[in-house]
């Protein structure tokens, strides 16, 4: 356990920060796991919303760093190759 008052204050902090940034990520990852499930099943008009709020969470949490803009870019397009090619199959 940390003896200092700053210390402390930055386990606190940490923590709390830790949390909301958990929530971020996981709101990420459920649209994500949801799109992917709809393009399996061959749902692709609901698929294509879904990749749609998928893609606007993983640019909020690149935004407030929550995960890395590049690794948002390459969750995106991942996403959308994987929509593009069921729609054209």
């Amino acid at each position: 356990m940390a003896n200092l008052k700053s210390s402390i204050k930055r386990i606190r902090t940490s923590r709390r920060k830790a949390a909301y940034n958990q929530i971020t990520r996981s709101t990420a990852r459920t649209y994500i796991r949801k799109a992917r499930q709809l393009i399996k099943e061959g749902n692709l008009e609901e698929a294509q919303t879904v990749v749609y709020l998928a893609i606007q969470a993983l640019d909020k949490a690149a935004q407030k760093g929550v995960i890395h803009h590049n690794n948002a870019s390459r969750r995106k397009s991942r996403l959308v190759k994987a929509l593009n090619q069921a729609m054209s199959a």
